[in-house]
């Protein structure tokens, strides 16, 4: 009988793990295990350009005194790729745009995922790849996140669920409160196109030409308007949902003013214009993602203008309207024919699922 070895070294023990190679998303990269872990570290952090580090619940931001910007926001739009963009930069830019519209500097971005059993690691690979690309140009980085997998059926491939986080600047107070009569209406640019992008690719319709998103990020952009006009820059909007029509009236409602828009003066591209036709949509009530309404007062709006055409996000910025003391709560359009409308919100969606 031999004698067994003085000693044993754990650390000479082989142990070969089974092979994890899956093209697929499955149910144990939700787990908070060794999948979990090797998604985090082999897709998301090549993706998102961080790198592995200390496992912590949160990101811990550097910020001076002041004040601290917060939104969440949840994507679920299908199809998940449309020309122009995908899931993974509209949310990136969706949550820089609604940080911006309270004249916040963007500071940091979280990323939850919910994923559904059986999609396709190359699209996650790819959407993930955009959205730490779009992340990077707007130089405001994803910080932490986090990733469930639910069983098929549970979710519709992929849905994202963003927090952004960022620094209102001293002397910055935008909010419907300061709108006021004498304001004007200005809009950064051409309407409608993210919508009728969506609706092109869900419901393979050809409208003789490709129609893009507009999804961009526009923190930059307010703050050349904000560095023109200064206080005079009273409120800021991103006509995403509901599109212009509601980001006029909440404003003409929250501020107890009237608005009159120039229906003549309101940017909207000739592809947009006819494929709304055909679907008997009203562009001014279609989704945008890159562009921005802006309430301004009279005395700072040559300014401002000019600093939005300065940029590229704002090329085509155009005053659209202004705001009045009559009919409060109420927004109307003049029409090239001379008369007036009312304009109202929908009761439901146009078209659902455009963010």
């Amino acid at each position: 009988m031999s004698e067994a070895p003085a000693s044993i070294d754990p650390s000479d023990w082989v142990c070969p793990l089974p092979l994890r190679e899956t093209a697929r998303v499955v149910l144990g990269h939700g787990g908070g295990g060794v999948l979990s872990e090797e998604l985090i570290e082999n897709l998301f952090l090549p993706a998102f350009g961080g790198r592995a580090g200390p496992a912590r619940d949160s990101a811990v931001l550097q910020t001076g005194a002041g004040r601290i910007a917060l939104t969440t926001d949840s994507y679920v739009v299908q199809p998940l790729f449309f020309p122009g963009g995908n899931i993974g930069d509209l949310a990136v830019n969706g949550t820089i745009n609604d940080l911006a519209c309270s004249g916040a500097r963007p500071i940091g971005i979280t990323a939850g995922f919910i994923l559904e059993e059986g999609l396709e690691l190359d699209v996650l690979g790819a959407i993930a790849t955009t959205m730490g690309a779009a992340a990077a140009a707007a130089g405001v980085p994803i910080v932490t996140g986090d990733t469930k997998v639910v069983g098929r059926g549970g979710a519709d491939q992929l849905f994202v669920n963003t927090a952004g986080v960022g620094v209102v600047p001293p002397g910055v107070e935008i909010g419907p409160e300061r709108v006021r009569p004498g304001d004007v209406v200005i809009v950064s640019g051409a309407l409608g196109e993210h919508g009728v992008a969506i609706m092109s690719v869900r419901e393979g319709i050809d409208f003789g030409t490709e129609v893009r998103t507009d999804s961009a990020p526009l923190h930059r952009l307010v703050e050349s308007m904000l560095a023109a006009g200064g206080p005079g820059v009273h409120a800021l909007r991103d006509p995403t949902r509901g599109g212009l029509v509601a980001s006029v009236v909440e404003i003409a409602r929250a501020a107890a003013v009237g608005v009159e828009l120039d229906e003549a003066a309101i940017p909207v591209p000739e592809a947009v214009a006819s494929a709304c036709s055909f679907l008997g949509l009203d562009p001014l009530q279609v989704a945008n993602e890159g562009k921005m309404v802006a309430f301004v007062a009279a005395e700072a709006a040559e300014a401002v203008l000019a600093a939005m055409r300065a940029r590229a996000e704002g090329a085509e910025a155009a005053v659209i309207g202004r705001v009045v003391a009559e009919h409060p709560g109420m927004a109307v359009t003049r029409t090239p024919f001379g008369t007036t409308r009312v304009v109202e919100r929908e009761l439901g969606e146009q078209l659902p699922r455009i963010c």
